[in-house]
């Protein structure tokens, strides 16, 4: 109904009468002590804790479909690994990683979810995922591995007709009043772009959060503002005149990439294997080949999930 805006044409859609559902729907407002919704002349007006309730029954229902399935691979002999990543390394690095990775193997399927790093634990804990990757988390339990695999460093760039662009020794002050195009790595606690806005210590005013880290650097490059941008991912354009650098090595900000995961119970299984494989040459080549490898290239076993 939250999708459709009715009850006659959600009814239709799912083969059952309309009294049917109102029926349901009864249940459901007496069980919680809610109304849900309201019927009004542009259609039905949900409440705070109709939509959560409708958000929560959107993720069962794809949760039913997902498990169906995993089962059906697994009884066609198909592996699963569940990756939770930060939004950073999910954008940049993870797909050429998952590319390699899955090339070796016929009956692996890894599922991707884009997640911010201080939930790694409780996702690990509820077995919601196989293994986690993102930057340097503290206070993870003994339970937990935890291995560094590559380090990653994110400067300030700006576009080549900034005022700031190219500039070696920049006023902090000035930096600070301009405005800061970012990713959703911004909204994390802990990584190298964290760590860069709290240096600078970059005012929530002058931010704005873009849904990608690609769409942050496509604004940047119209000389309005700067960014923090992964070194990797910005040397073309740097050296293609796209974008310039600003303050040098003094706005260099670096941190690790890490692999977390139970302590295996399975020795010898698909998450010990895949973290063996992340820690090889090969696979770090995968990873720092940045935007040129795209989600379109993906095999079909991979799936892709973002989480707010």
């Amino acid at each position: 109904m939250v999708r459709l805006g009715s009850v006659k044409q959600a009814a239709v859609e799912i083969g059952v009468s309309e009294s049917a559902i109102s029926l349901h729907v009864g249940h459901l407002r007496k069980e919680f002590a809610d109304d849900l919704f309201t019927r009004t002349a542009s259609g039905l007006a949900f409440t705070p804790g109709g939509l959560r309730l409708a958000r929560r029954a959107t993720e069962m229902l794809n949760l039913q479909e997902r498990t169906i399935i995993e089962v059906s691979q697994a009884n066609a002999g198909h592996r699963m690994l569940r990756v939770a990543a930060s939004s950073l390394f999910a954008e940049h690095a993870a797909p050429g990683l998952i590319e390699m990775f899955t090339g070796r193997a016929d009956d692996l399927d890894i599922e991707l979810s884009v997640h911010r790093p201080e939930r790694y634990a409780g996702l690990l804990h509820s077995r919601a995922v196989d293994v986690a990757i993102g930057p340097t988390v503290a206070g993870m339990d003994d339970a937990i591995t935890c291995t560094q695999f590559l380090n990653y460093q994110v400067f300030v760039v700006a576009g080549p007709g900034h005022p700031l662009a190219g500039l070696e020794h920049t006023d902090l002050h000035r930096l600070r009043d301009q405005m800061w195009f970012l990713g959703p790595s911004a909204m994390s606690e802990v990584g190298a772009v964290r760590t860069a806005l709290r240096r600078l210590n970059v005012p929530e005013k002058r931010q704005r959060i873009f849904q990608s880290h690609a769409a942050a650097i496509e604004e940047t490059k119209g000389n309005n503002g700067v960014t923090l941008a992964l070194s990797f991912t910005v040397t073309r354009d740097i050296s293609q005149g796209n974008l310039a650098r600003v303050g040098g090595r003094a706005l260099q900000f670096g941190d690790r990439w890490n692999i977390f995961a139970l302590r295996s119970s399975d020795p010898g299984g698909v998450v010990e294997e895949f973290g063996r494989f992340v820690r090889t040459p090969r696979a770090a080549q995968a990873m720092l080949r940045g935007p040129g490898v795209k989600v379109g290239r993906f095999r079909p076993s991979v799936h892709v999930t973002l989480w707010s």
